[in-house]
């Protein structure tokens, strides 16, 4: 199962350098096994034998793309589907590409294309789905879901367990979509020989691997509490980056926090997790799972003796490499366990960090952020979402504005979505009688400024089933309450823990109807909204969710229970 096709190919390419078939075949394996170089230069070759050949424009294509290239992926990518329309394949990578380049309407084609190519593909069904959430574009939708939905609870196909998180689905069917994936990805890595065992006396070599340490939601939440681990020293702390240094802030800070940040950034799998061995990782931790940019692979190979799904994936790995998830009692209580592939190591605070040294700047006027006056009666209140378009889903949506048909004079302050996004939630507003100016959008901001604005924020209105996370932190630290409705799944109760860490029990309601009934009630009550900031202020600085020293430590004994464990 793990013998590597790249040796026989390039034995048979020294024979017969002159079959671009077997340079095509060589390029797709270097791909899968994240040399993007190497697969770059084997579709050239490939390419010089047979010019415009679309397989081989596709993989030089991928290669482009994952080196960064997106302008010379999106062309090539173009070019083989050009020369080869009816190929379902190309199509959605074409897709991919396009989403880099910002290119958001025409990605969506592209995924269309692929699904009217190959209609009973679920893989092909989930791409368009996950896409469309990102447009609101809630076309055929249900049906969507139901296709994709269904091939996970049938084991009929392995969809991306990230977007798997947005659908309606039981913590049970993520685990199954889980499972599929990584099924998947162990059929296509070699482990490397068994780790050294966890020592006994010696510090913790703890090694943290991520496409986030820079000015990205990893890096944000982080930051501080690596600042407060190695003021602790009771471990030794890895960064194993799989992004390129950003030149941003949070980056320097990170370096600084490390014992060593190890560039990772453009290695293949087999080379990121020999670089981890090599350190003498004694646990490591996957700050990516199955999102975008991670590297799932690395951990199959098991470079470290004890390794552990934290903070940056919320739901379950499915994988039998990874040994611990690091929750607490409230985003994934005792009742959820068994829906995770993982042994559960509960902190005795919230899971997530924070970022406790962001001081905020004053905040620009209400009309340079397109927000209304305050009333002499209340008009004026901001209600506001910040999650990724994604998260805005029909039935998040529709509640908050059934809150904003019911308070007058309010406003729905959201992030500007990719596309034509922003214009279908507000086609959606006008049918619900809603005057479409009422919705606010607040184009992409540095961090910095986008903390300020939040300071006109009156009150979060959240989604479900994929809740605020790292947004939902934001604005409490910016001084805005968070209402939300936990559900189910892990993803679901992000949101709902904070508050319950914070104190603010009565911001997490029992149902859609409570929530807009709560919503409404601070919509219409100036007082009582004041009333709510002020206790948010005063239960930031009392609560423990924002005490990173506290947290540091609490990991800390975490860790080296875990440690101890193996």
């Amino acid at each position: 199962m793990h013998n590597d096709p790249r040796i026989e190919l390039r034995r048979a390419l020294e024979r017969n350098p002159g079959d671009a078939y077997a340079w095509i075949m060589l390029a797709e394996h270097e791909l899968d096994r994240g040399d993007a170089v190497a697969g770059g230069m084997a579709a050239q070759r490939a390419l010089a034998l047979r010019p415009g050949h679309p397989e081989a424009l596709a993989r030089l294509g991928r290669a482009q793309w994952l080196q960064g290239q997106r302008g010379d992926a999106v062309a090539s990518l173009r070019a083989a589907a050009a020369h080869a329309p009816d190929h379902p394949g190309i199509a959605v990578w074409l897709g991919h590409a396009l989403e880099d380049t910002g290119e958001a309407e025409a990605a969506s084609q592209a995924y269309a294309r692929a699904h009217a190519l190959a209609p009973d593909e679920p893989q092909l069904a989930a791409y368009l789905l996950a896409w469309r959430r990102k447009l609101c574009d809630w076309r055929d939708l249900d049906a969507l879901a139901r296709q994709v939905r269904d091939a996970v609870n049938n084991a009929r196909a392995s969809v991306e367990p990230f977007a798997f998180l947005s659908e309606d689905a039981s913590a049970q069917e993520q685990l199954q979509c889980a499972r599929l994936r990584a099924a998947e990805v162990a059929a296509s890595v070699r482990p490397l020989p068994p780790p050294p065992p966890v020592p006994v006396d010696a510090p913790l070599r703890v090694g943290f691997l991520s496409n986030g340490f820079g000015a990205h939601p990893t890096g944000l939440l982080t930051a501080a509490m690596f600042e407060q681990l190695k003021a602790l020293g009771e471990l030794e702390i890895h960064l194993f980056a799989l992004n390129r240094d950003d030149g941003s802030p949070i980056r320097q800070r990170l370096l600084a926090a490390a014992h060593t940040l190890h560039d990772v950034s453009m290695r293949a799998h087999a080379q990121v997790a020999m670089a981890i061995r090599a350190a003498g990782i004694d646990v490591l931790f996957d700050l990516r799972g199955w999102g975008g940019g991670g590297a799932p692979e690395v951990l199959a190979m098991r470079p470290a003796p004890v390794q552990v799904n934290w903070l940056a994936y919320p739901g379950t790995s499915g994988a039998p490499w990874i040994d611990h998830v690091l929750a607490d009692r409230f985003v994934l209580p005792e009742t959820m366990a068994n829906d995770f592939s993982e042994a559960v190591t509960w902190l005795p605070r919230c899971f997530q960090p924070s970022d406790t040294t962001r001081a905020i700047l004053p905040p620009p006027s209400r009309a340079q952020c397109g927000l209304p006056e305050r009333g002499d009666y209340g008009e004026g209140v901001v209600f506001c979402c910040f999650n990724n378009s994604y998260k805005l889903n029909p039935r998040s949506v529709m509640r908050a504005l059934t809150v904003l048909r019911e308070v007058p004079g309010s406003v729905l302050w959201l992030l500007s979505g990719p596309g034509h996004a922003d214009e279908r939630l507000k086609d959606v507003a006008r049918m619900q009688g809603i005057d479409p100016a009422r919705l606010v959008f607040m184009p992409k901001q540095p961090h910095a400024e986008y903390m300020a604005r939040l300071q006109h924020a009156d009150l979060f209105l959240d989604t479900e089933p994929y809740n605020a996370h790292t947004t939902a932190s934001d604005a409490l630290w910016a001084g805005c309450p968070v209402l939300t409705r936990p559900g189910e799944t892990f993803a679901a109760r992000v949101a709902g823990s904070l508050n319950h860490h914070l104190g603010m029990t009565e911001m997490n309601v029992v149902d859609d109807a409570a929530f807009v009934a709560r919503a409404v009630s601070f919509g219409r009550d100036p007082h009582a909204l004041a009333a709510l900031k002020d206790e948010l202020a005063r239960r930031r600085s009392e609560s423990g969710l924002f005490d990173m020293r506290g947290f540091a430590r609490d990991f800390a004994v975490a860790v080296r229970g875990m440690a101890r464990r193996a």
